[in-house]
């Protein structure tokens, strides 16, 4: 029997949150990105206004200017998206408690088991908009069909504020005459490789050989063609059943270059309080560390090192990310930009090597009491009510608010 999943996409999401707060800005054409003066200001989400000038997200804030000179812009508050975020996901948890989140504004709903309940997966679509709509003021659109893949490109198939069914009965007439880059995971790499051979279309490569396509595309190649043809058996997940986070990262392109020992320390104490922070929420240790750099010319090296003892303590996290910078890096040479994110994550109540000193043990037990503290400060009176000393202040961009800087 096949399944029923919902994909549900909220239309221009930070956009639309922003106009909560700004209605006076719902008549004009707007924009959510980020701050120019801190050289990464492009388009985050634009609201339908905007998309009628060819705005698109992820062009830079000139280039939208050019389209259209009276552009309004809104800065980014993430912490308010995850807030309405986390709302969201708790609506489509009363008609499921199969919620997979795919970004912070789209999930997969599998609400097989909810329709003796709710009916239909087009009525429970519709129910879902109309409740959030209601009691948010957001639109969305839906995707209904019998695998992931396929309840993905329905969303997208019409928007704003919409339901599109994609059934095993009108999945042809629907996606097959579609541009092949339409075919989700297709990207443009293997799109331009598929036209070269004359597939244009969906439906060109559905009824490809399978083989041809594995030729030419490898493993992926048998992915898409699979996914074309309707072949995605790949579960949502339990509301309460979240894959295993592999890495937690913050980069930052900074408001100037940074030269000098002095620029470098205040990036990754600034750097390694955020992603140290993180840590702590997800209850878990870094094991290595992971530093990438790069210059005014784009040029880009990453580098990575295992640490001796599992951390989620920002002065250790800072610590060893200089070390790689200097042994990596002539600190001499400007940098426009740093990420720095902690790898072999394990749990924080695993097992770990102790320091046969006892005072370094109790020395990393204070400093990370000392670091639960600032979290719980940060919980109670906001994230940018208290931080590190070098980083207040400071000229090169980061912000003492733990979401507003993060690429």
């Amino acid at each position: 029997m096949d399944r029923t999943i919902l994909h549900c996409d909220m239309n221009g999401f930070f956009a639309s949150v922003e106009l909560l707060d700004h209605p006076e800005l719902s008549k004009k054409p707007m924009a959510v990105c980020g701050n120019p003066h801190n050289r990464h200001g492009i388009i985050l989400a634009k609201n339908e206004i905007a998309k009628k000038y060819g705005i698109i997200t992820a062009e830079t804030l000139w280039q939208a200017k050019k389209k259209c000179p009276e552009l309004l812009c809104v800065r980014p508050h993430m912490g308010k998206y995850k807030k309405y975020s986390r709302i969201i996901n708790s609506i489509y948890e009363c008609f499921t408690d199969m919620v997979e989140p795919f970004s912070i504004d789209e999930s997969w709903l599998d609400v097989s088991a909810s329709m003796k309940l709710f009916g239909s997966g087009r009525e429970i679509a519709d129910d879902i908009r109309k409740t959030i709509k209601n009691e948010l003021g957001l639109t969305l659109s839906v995707g209904v069909s019998f695998n992931k893949i396929f309840a993905k490109m329905g969303s997208e198939y019409k928007k704003p504020d919409a339901t599109t069914v994609i059934s095993r009965e009108n999945y042809r007439e629907i996606l097959w005459p579609l541009p092949i880059e339409k075919m989700f995971f297709v990207g443009s790499a293997s799109a331009e490789k598929l036209r070269k051979t004359g597939m244009l279309t969906i439906g060109d490569l559905a009824l490809a050989e399978k083989k041809y396509i594995i030729s030419l595309l490898g493993k992926h190649g048998e992915m898409i063609y699979d996914h074309a043809n309707g072949l995605d058996q790949s579960p949502v997940s339990l509301s309460w059943e979240r894959d295993k986070i592999k890495s937690v990262g913050n980069g930052i392109t900074f408001k100037r270059d940074l030269l000098g020992e002095e620029d470098i320390r205040t990036a990754l104490t600034g750097l390694s309080d955020k992603v140290a922070s993180r840590l702590r929420k997800y209850e878990m240790k870094a094991g290595g560390i992971k530093l990438d750099i790069k210059d005014p010319g784009f040029n880009v090296i990453s580098r990575q090192k295992q640490l001796s003892i599992p951390t989620n303590i920002s002065e250790e996290l800072s610590r060893s990310a200089f070390e790689i910078f200097l042994d990596s890096w002539d600190i001499k040479k400007p940098v426009r930009l740093l990420t720095l994110t902690g790898i072999s994550l394990c749990n924080e109540n695993e097992n770990e090597q102790l320091s046969l000193f006892a005072e370094d043990n109790e020395s990393r037990n204070k400093k990370e009491k000392i670091e639960r503290t600032l979290d719980d400060i940060r919980h109670k009176y906001g994230d940018s009510s208290i931080s590190f000393g070098r980083v207040i202040d400071n000229d090169i961009g980061i912000s003492l608010d733990l979401h507003t800087e993060e690429d």
